[in-house]
C-alpha cells in the first residue's frame, strides 16, 4: 500500500525527529531524510510537500548546510522551521545576518501574534506562546512573501509566500512549549499540502514489513529477545516479515526483575519463532565483579550480550543480520553525529569490535517509545507486554550503583517487586510511565527493634514523560509512599532507609547510570 509522503529535510537540529513525529500523529506518512540526500532521490519520493529543520549553523556562512535552489522550482509545498526559515530566505533572495541588538534574538517562550487569514494559522487563536531559539536575523525577506505572525521583539517570526505554497517560522512549531503548535503542522499538511491522512500506525507496520523482508531477503536474523517493550515488538515484527528465518535469543544475565525471565519465556510460547533461552547469569556477574563505574558497566554488558549471541549464532549457523530494538531516544542520548554523549545504551555504543554477522537491522530505530507501543498492539502483541515497564538492556546492573554482586540484585528484585505492586495496587500506575527503585552505594545507620542497623539506603525513581526525551518526577501520594516505605524495610533484608528521587530530566536522566 503506497501512502502519501511528506519529506522532513534534516539540517541537524536537535528537534528534528519530534517533527517527524507530529506529522505522523496527524496521520500523515514522513520520512526524515539528511539534507544530503539527492535531489532525483527526494523527488522519486513524490512528496506531498517538504519540511526544512532547524540547525545549529547561519546560513550566510559558506560552511553551513544548503539545498539545491532546484527544490523550490518542483511546486511542492514546503515549511521551513528556523534554520530552515532562514534556509528558504537566503535561496530565494532574502537576507539573513547576525542579530547586533537583544532586540532581534529570541529564546525560550515569546508571546507572538499571527495573521490568521494565513492558512498556517486558519482556526487558530490570534495570539500565543512560541518556543524561539534564534540569534539570527531575517533583515530582508524574499520577495513575494508576507509577514504573518510577529513578536514585540522581531516584525518577522512568520513568513509565507501563499501562492506557492512556501511558509517559514523562526519558532519551533513541534515542540510541547509552542501553543497550537501541533495545529499548525496540521494546517501545513491539510490546508497547503491538501493530505489525505491515509497513514496510520497500521500503514507504518505494513511499510516496515515489506521493507523488511526486501533488506533480508532469505537471510538468517538473531534477536536480542529482552521482553522488553522495544525487543519485543522488533520480535514481532520481525516474525511476520521472515518468520521461521528468524531466532530469538533471551539472555538471561541474571538482571532481570522479579519472575521476569518466566514471564518472558511464557509470553512467546505461542509464538512461531525459534526462542532460546540463555542461563547466563554467572557468566555476566564474573564479569562485572568489582566494576563501579557506570559506563564500563555497560560497555561489558553489551559485550557480553554479543559474545553470548555469537556462541548461538554458531549453533543455529549461519547467522546474516543482528536485530536490535533501539528506538530514536537510545541514539540520541548515544550521541550521533555532533550530538553529545549522555551515556552509552548498549545495544547502541557497546558492540564490541568484532561482530560475527554481516550487517545490523535495527526496524524500531526512527520510532519513539509510545510509537513502538502502539505498533506491538498492531501486531497483535497482548497489552501486559506493550506496556511493560520499560526496563534497560543491562538490567539491574545500572541501578545498583557501584560493583554489582548476586546478592545485590537479589535485594533489588526483592525491593523493586514491592514498589512495582503497591502503585499497581493504588491504582495509579497508568499515570507513570516510568518507575522503579534503585539501590545506592550508601549505608546509614539505623534502628530495628533494640539493635543498630548499618544497612543500604534504597531510592525510588518515578516520572511522567510523553517522549521520554524530557520527565518529570511524578507526585506519587504520600501514604502510598509510606506504605512502599514501611513494606520495604519490614520485608527486605539489607535496607533501612528509603528516598524519593524528586529531579526532573534535564538536568537528570530518568536511569541513574
Amino acid at each position: 500500500m503506497s501512502h502519501q509522503t511528506v519529506i522532513i529535510l534534516d539540517f541537524g537540529g536537535q528537534y528534528n525527529q519530534l517533527i517527524a513525529r507530529r506529522v505522523r500523529e496527524c496521520g500523515v506518512y514522513c520520512e526524515v531524510r539528511p539534507y544530503t540526500t539527492p535531489l532525483a532521490d527526494l523527488r522519486a519520493m513524490n512528496p506531498i510537500g517538504i519540511i526544512f529543520t532547524g540547525g545549529p549553523n547561519s546560513v550566510y556562512l559558506e560552511t553551513s548546510p544548503r539545498v539545491d535552489p532546484e527544490i523550490f522550482t518542483w511546486g511542492v509545498p514546503i515549511l521551513g522551521i528556523c534554520y530552515g526559515c532562514q534556509l528558504m530566505a537566503h535561496a530565494l533572495g532574502g537576507r539573513v545576518v547576525a542579530a547586533t541588538e537583544d532586540s532581534a534574538r529570541e529564546y525560550g517562550k515569546t508571546e507572538t501574534y499571527f495573521d490568521t487569514a494565513c492558512r498556517l494559522f486558519k482556526g487558530l487563536p490570534a495570539q500565543g506562546i512560541t518556543w524561539m531559539s534564534h540569534g539570527d536575523y531575517m533583515e530582508k525577506v524574499p520577495q513575494g512573501f508576507a509577514l504573518t505572525a510577529r513578536s514585540d521583539a522581531c516584525p518577522n517570526v512568520a513568513i509565507a509566500d501563499e501562492a506557492r505554497g512556501f511558509y517559514g517560522v523562526q519558532y519551533h512549531p513541534e515542540v510541547n512549549h509552542t501553543q497550537h503548535g501541533t495545529d499548525m503542522i496540521r494546517n501545513f499538511l491539510y490546508e497547503v499540502c491538501g493530505a489525505a491522512g491515509d497513514w496510520s500506525m497500521s500503514g507504518y507496520k505494513e511499510t516496515a514489513i515489506r521493507r523488511l523482508r526486501e533488506r533480508i531477503g532469505a537471510g538468517k536474523v538473531l534477536l536480542a529477545l529482552s521482553g522488553g517493550v522495544d525487543s519485543s515488538v522488533a520480535a514481532a515484527l520481525l516474525a511476520e516479515a521472515v518468520g521461521k528465518q528468524l531466532t530469538c535469543v533471551f539472555v538471561d544475565h541474571g538482571l532481570m526483575r522479579l519472575n521476569e525471565g518466566d514471564e518472558v519465556e511464557s509470553a512467546f510460547a505461542p509464538w512461531d519463532i525459534n526462542f532460546v533461552r540463555v542461563d547466563a547469569e554467572h557468566r555476566f556477574l564474573v564479569r562485572l565483579a568489582g566494576e563501579a563505574e557506570p559506563e564500563r558497566k555497560r560497555k561489558i554488558i553489551g559485550e557480553e550480550f554479543i559474545r553470548v549471541f555469537e556462541e548461538e549464532a554458531r549453533k543455529v549457523g549461519a547467522v546474516d543480520f543482528l536485530a536490535q530494538g533501539t528506538i530514536y531516544p537510545d541514539v540520541i542520548e548515544s550521541g550521533a553525529g555532533d550530538a553529545a554523549v549522555i551515556k552509552s545504551h548498549h545495544n547502541v555504543g557497546g558492540l564490541p569490535d568484532c561482530v560475527d554477522f554481516k550487517e545490523i537491522v535495527e526496524p524500531l530505530r526512527l520510532l519513539f517509545k509510545d510509537e513502538v507501543r502502539a505498533l506491538g498492539r498492531e501486531l497483535g502483541l497482548p497489552e501486559y507486554l506493550v506496556s511493560r515497564q520499560p526496563f534497560p538492556g543491562p538490567g539491574l546492573a545500572i541501578r545498583i550503583i557501584g560493583d554489582v554482586t548476586k546478592e545485590k540484585a537479589d535485594t533489588l528484585r526483592e525491593a523493586d517487586f514491592i514498589f512495582r505492586e503497591e502503585i499497581s495496587k493504588a491504582g495509579i500506575d497508568k499515570n507513570l510511565n516510568q518507575y522503579f527503585a534503585v539501590l545506592t552505594n550508601t549505608r546509614s545507620v539505623g534502628v530495628m527493634g533494640d539493635g543498630r542497623t548499618y544497612d543500604y539506603t534504597l531510592a525510588l525513581r518515578a516520572v511522567t514523560t510523553a517522549d521520554f526525551m524530557t520527565a518529570d518526577w511524578a507526585r506519587i501520594p504520600y501514604e502510598v509512599l509510606d506504605r512502599i516505605s514501611i513494606r520495604i524495610v519490614n520485608e527486605v533484608q539489607g535496607i533501612n532507609r528509603i528516598v524519593y528521587d524528586i529531579t526532573s530530566k534535564p538536568p537528570a536522566t530518568i536511569e541513574w547510570e
